[in-house]
Order: structure tokens, then sequence, then C-alpha cells
């Protein structure tokens, strides 16, 4: 990480800080704790660097004396904002919630502050959100996926900050990329199904850029063994277990001899197998079903649900890593695949 100089704008500027109260300044706060200017200065720039005992009292002293430091000004002349921008479909569930939680934390204790967007599944307000919050000058952006506007794309490659997608993998990353197969994961769902004696399988699939990439994967393995999917249906995400009920209805009504459905989310599952459960219909007897995500109710469903895992926490602490090293000085495309799990429970 850039290490800032004693003759920064953000450690001397005279003049008090328009977003502090009248008189406070950085040097009050110094004298006030007992430090110099300048580690007053690290404690909200690079914290991992300055002793904990330190921190604290710095800390306590920025409290009692209600300071409230100038970046904006200091990221003006320094162009250094200490914001990274991360973009997220959603925070409603655990899946990407975990991802964010750990990422913030991580680049906090670096001495940055994640600004977070939530960009829905809309490709369009992907492009708006981020065209606000580069106007913010983040010195790094997490996204999520990696499918792009191509005018987006080409505008991330030419913008000279470091990327990292998450949440899937691509030949052509952007720049650095911490992710999954969603593609391999369709192949192994259905892999799974077919060696436990499957015949007409079905999907409930989101549409989604990603969703539709395991949908590939699975449709792609049933063709390859001469056969295709026996029902599908395909939902406007975000997902719910009202869509999920819906679905197996017409699912049913596409090919009653249905005996495996792959739903692209648990909460899509989980609605499966409440309304196949309303039906009269067995789970696993009579259809297996698989969700996707892990989420927290997955296990301590009745029957408890299979579904694929992924490691969200480990995505959000890995990016995190490949930033602040980037930010750091290292060069070169990192590309980290942390792959998932099938985690097979009593629904198949």
């Amino acid at each position: 990480m850039p290490t800032l100089k004693p003759d920064s704008p953000l450690i001397t500027a005279p003049k008090r800080s328009r977003g502090a109260p009248k008189g406070i300044r950085i040097t009050d706060v110094a004298a006030s704790a007992g430090v110099s200017p300048i580690t007053v200065s690290r404690v909200f720039n690079a914290p991992q660097t300055v002793a904990p005992e330190t921190l604290l009292r710095v800390r306590q002293a920025v409290q009692e004396l209600g300071y409230v430091p100038n970046r904006l000004a200091g990221g003006l002349s320094s162009a250094k904002s200490r914001l990274i921008a991360a973009i997220v479909p959603t925070v409603a569930h655990s899946l990407f919630s975990e991802t964010v939680q750990i990422f913030s934390d991580t680049m906090s204790r670096a001495g940055y502050q994640v600004l977070l967007g939530l960009s829905g599944y809309s490709d369009e307000d992907e492009d708006q959100l981020l065209d606000a919050v580069l106007s913010r000058r983040p010195e790094g952006v997490l996204l999520t996926g990696v499918a792009h506007t191509a005018t987006l794309r080409e505008r991330l490659l030419k913008i000279g900050i470091p990327i990292v997608e998450t949440w899937d993998m691509t030949e052509h990353p952007i720049d650095m990329l911490v992710g999954f197969s969603h593609y391999r994961i369709g192949v192994a769902v259905a892999e799974r199904f077919i060696a436990r004696g499957a015949r007409h399988l079905a999907l409930v699939s989101a549409n989604d850029a990603r969703a539709l990439a395991r949908r590939r994967g699975f449709i792609d393995t049933l063709q390859a063994q001469g056969r295709d999917a026996s029902a599908e249906v395909l939902v406007a995400p975000p997902s719910s277990v009202a869509l999920g009920r819906d679905a197996l209805g017409q699912i049913l009504a596409q090919c009653p001899a249905v005996d495996a459905v792959f739903c692209s989310s648990d909460l899509l599952a989980l609605g499966v197998v409440s309304q196949a459960r309303k039906l009269g219909i067995a789970i696993p007897g009579r259809i297996a079903v698989c969700g996707f995500g892990d989420l927290d109710f997955a296990a301590d469903t009745t029957p408890a649900l299979t579904t694929v895992r992924v490691d969200g926490k480990r995505i959000g602490a890995t990016a995190a890593r490949c930033l602040i090293e980037r930010l750091g000085g290292a060069e070169g495309k990192t590309v980290v695949d942390v792959g998932f799990e099938v985690v097979e429970r009593e629904t198949s």
C-alpha cells in the first residue's frame, strides 16, 4: 500500500477541515493523544500500521474532540480517495452478504472504506450505478459476475484502477478474478441426478447471466447423453419461495413423470419442496430436488435440502487481498477459482 509522505496535504494542511468542528485540526488531535500528526493520519489511512494502544488513544482523542477528517480535500490533491467501490446484486440473503462483510472488514483493516452499491440483476442498472460510484474516484472496484455490457467492459479496461470480478469464471477477465464456474455446477448436478437413475430431469432457473450459465451446463450434460430437459421454467430474479411453488405446477404440466428438479436458488428449491408436500408428492421418493447457495435454512428444512455450496467468505477475503496487493504495487493478473461443493441431503 502506498506510504504517506510527511508533506502530504492530509497531514500538514493548516486550514480547518470543512467537516470538523470550528478550530479542531489534526494537530489538536495529535497533541491530545500525545502522538505526531503523521500518526493521526495513519490511523485514518493505514490503521494496520499503527500499534493497537496508539490506535485506541488516537481514536479516543478524535471522539472527545469531535474531529472529522476532510477526506475529499485530501483525495483531490493527492488522487487518493481511500474508497473501494463494491457492486453486488443484493444483500438480502447470505450468498452475497457474507462476501460483502468479509471484503469490507478486510479492506477496512488496510485503511480503506467500502462504498456499497446494489445493482439488482440488470446490466443497465450496473452501468448507471458504476457511473455514480466512479465519480467518487474509488481506488479500486469489486464487481459481481463477469457479464458486462460491451461499452462498460471497454470503459473498465481503460479506467486505470484495480478491478476484481467475483462470483464467476471467464477466460478473459478485465483484471483480477475470484470465483467459480457456474457452468461446471450445472454439469455436476446433472451428473449426480443421472448417476442416481433420474430419467426425467427438469429445471427451474432465474434468467440472470450466472443462473443461465448453470442452466447451460445442466442442459449440455443431458444432451451429451442423448436427452433433453423434460421440463423447464424460467423466472425473473430475485428468486422466491412463491416462484418455486408456482414453477412445480408448470413442470408437472409439462412432464407429469418428472423425477428430478434442479433449481437455480435454494429459495426456488424450498418452494418446489413445499408445494410437492402440499400435493402429496414424496421428496425424494418421487422427485429429487437440488438448490443452489446453501442458505442458512437449507440444512434445517424438512426434508433437508440438497444444494450447492460456495464459500462466499473466501471469495470476499481473497478479493480484498488481491486488491490490497495491487494497490501496494503488485502486478499481473490474478485468477483464483474457489470451487464449489454439492452438499447431499435428504431431498436427493
